[in-house]
């Protein structure tokens, strides 16, 4: 009698487990085409690419044609290269200066003051922060480029108020760049902190006032607090996308003078198509990849305990 009690509970809980397999491949069934697509377009391209890095090959000659694999030589070569190593420096001040300090402390200003700024005023500020972002790049990268050249629209306000008028594009290439991205990118975190910044329950604000706190010390001790996953997830957006930025860059200064403005993607870029070393340009985009995934861990990291 025990033993057909036993084998009873057994056939019951294999018949559970299948039933709950049965609903999770249901739940799954759906998205199942979302992620053969992302297999086949992201996945695939990052594994070809990576297999490209572990090769010599080039845009012309025997290497073109037959590209042999060399394993992790071009990596090694990376490590000893100067021009590379300045790449990742610039690459980290770009993104520190024009994404995590220019666009999202610009961000959160331009949305504070939208929120108590007198009615006509948010709409006008917003509309031109806005316009900025909407215009193709290539459109926004020539609009950058005509403003700080030598004979731009900068040099011609400054040579009106009677100032200075420095080459910026030759001599302050890093600045011109850092300041055109935060140009371009600006709006998305306006527009991730003004929706935010509205999700703030208000009576939680009057009740802070009535204790006697003050702005910066609601904005600060409250406010930040209760959007820091806004914070966090804008932070990674817009990191990630400042790290691939190449038409701005190869636009306003081609990567000059000299190498005064390479970042990761235009030297990879420069490797592989102007000096025809794919395979080592293909390194340079996969280090470019795999610091992109670092940042994304340690923001999805900074997001998990808002997430559980």
């Amino acid at each position: 009698m025990p033993s057909t009690a036993t084998g009873a509970a057994a056939g019951t809980g294999k018949g559970a487990a299948r039933r709950r397999t049965g609903r999770t491949l249901g739940r799954l069934a759906p998205i199942l085409p979302a992620v053969l697509l992302l297999a086949s377009f992201l996945l695939g391209p990052i594994l070809y690419s990576l297999y490209g890095s572990l090769t010599n090959r080039a845009m012309s000659g025997y290497r073109a044609a037959s590209p042999e694999f060399i394993g992790l030589d071009n990596y090694t070569s990376l490590l000893s290269d100067p021009g590379f190593l300045r790449s990742v420096a610039l690459t980290a001040v770009f993104v520190l200066a024009s994404a995590i300090v220019g666009q999202n402390v610009l961000g959160m200003v331009l949305a504070v003051l939208m929120r108590h700024a007198p009615r006509p005023l948010p709409s006008v500020v917003g509309g031109i922060v806005v316009v900025a972002w909407v215009l193709p790049e290539i459109v926004a990268a020539f609009a950058c480029y005509a403003f700080f050249s030598s004979d731009g629209t900068l040099n011609a306000i400054l040579a009106a108020l009677g100032l200075p008028e420095p080459s910026w594009l030759l001599n302050l290439p890093m600045l011109s760049v850092i300041l055109a991205n935060v140009w371009r990118g600006t709006a998305f975190s306006m527009m991730v902190y003004h929706a935010a910044l509205a999700e703030v329950p208000p009576d939680v604000i009057e009740s802070a006032q009535i204790d006697g706190a003050g702005p910066f010390q609601r904005f600060t001790r409250i406010t930040l607090p209760m959007i820091r996953r806004s914070i966090a997830t804008n932070l990674m957006l817009i990191t990630l996308q400042t790290l691939g930025v190449f038409t701005l860059i190869w636009v306003m200064t081609g990567g000059g003078p000299g190498t005064s403005s390479s970042t990761l993607p235009v030297l990879a870029y420069q490797e592989a198509f102007k000096f025809s070393q794919v395979g080592y340009g293909t390194a340079i985009a996969t280090v470019t990849l795999v610091v992109g995934a670092v940042f994304s861990l340690v923001y999805m990291r900074v997001l998990r305990p808002e997430v559980d």
